[in-house]
């Protein structure tokens, strides 16, 4: 493969990589993990995975999380 080969590889990789980027845009998704966890995709640079007990006691308290962040408001720090 010759240098300007390689570069038109890189070049078409690079673009690559940024479609698969702007694709996912912000998008959050599930999957199963292989151990038998739900995974959460989308919200940082790693995945939040719990199993099923975690999310349903989580989920539970979606309503107590809601007033602690309204409550703490001030304290927060925002994502941009």
């Amino acid at each position: 493969m010759t240098e300007e080969e390689m570069k038109a590889e890189i070049d078409r990789l690079k673009a690559q990589n940024e479609a698969l980027v702007k694709s996912s845009g912000g998008r959050v998704s599930l999957k199963v993990s292989p151990k038998g966890g739900v995974s959460v995709y989308g919200l940082g640079r790693f995945p939040v995975t719990l199993y099923k007990e975690q999310w349903d006691k989580l989920l539970a308290m979606a309503e107590s999380i809601k007033a602690f962040i309204a409550e703490n408001d001030h304290l927060l720090k925002k994502k941009e």
